[in-house]
């Protein structure tokens, strides 16, 4: 089904507190929607940046190129909250012992 290029279920919001961005991402982040978290992520400019996906269902290369983007052009500053579905694909790729990558 076509959905005009973005998924119907996904959503991208941000928070800012002080120099601390939030960034919670819901439900498939794929060649549709990396773009959209990528802009998100990068709308404010912040000291830290939490990239929350505890809430994603779907991961593609798409959306794994766009957090390895995120992690070099914010190094030391990212933080990456996965979901178990996150964590097994960042994991088969060969990101699962990144500093960035917190599991709990």
């Amino acid at each position: 089904m076509d959905h005009g290029g973005v998924s119907p279920i996904f959503s991208a919001s941000a928070e800012l507190d002080g120099a601390h961005l939030r960034v919670v991402v819901t439900g498939e982040v794929d060649m549709a929607t990396a773009d959209t978290m990528w802009q998100t992520a990068l709308r404010e400019p912040a000291e830290l940046v939490t990239l929350d996906l505890r809430r994603v269902t779907f991961f593609d290369s798409a959306a794994i190129h766009t957090v390895v983007r995120l992690a070099d052009r914010l190094p030391e500053r990212l933080t990456v909250l996965p979901s178990r579905q996150v964590l097994r694909v960042l994991e088969i790729s060969g990101l699962g012992e990144q500093s960035w990558l917190h599991r709990g």
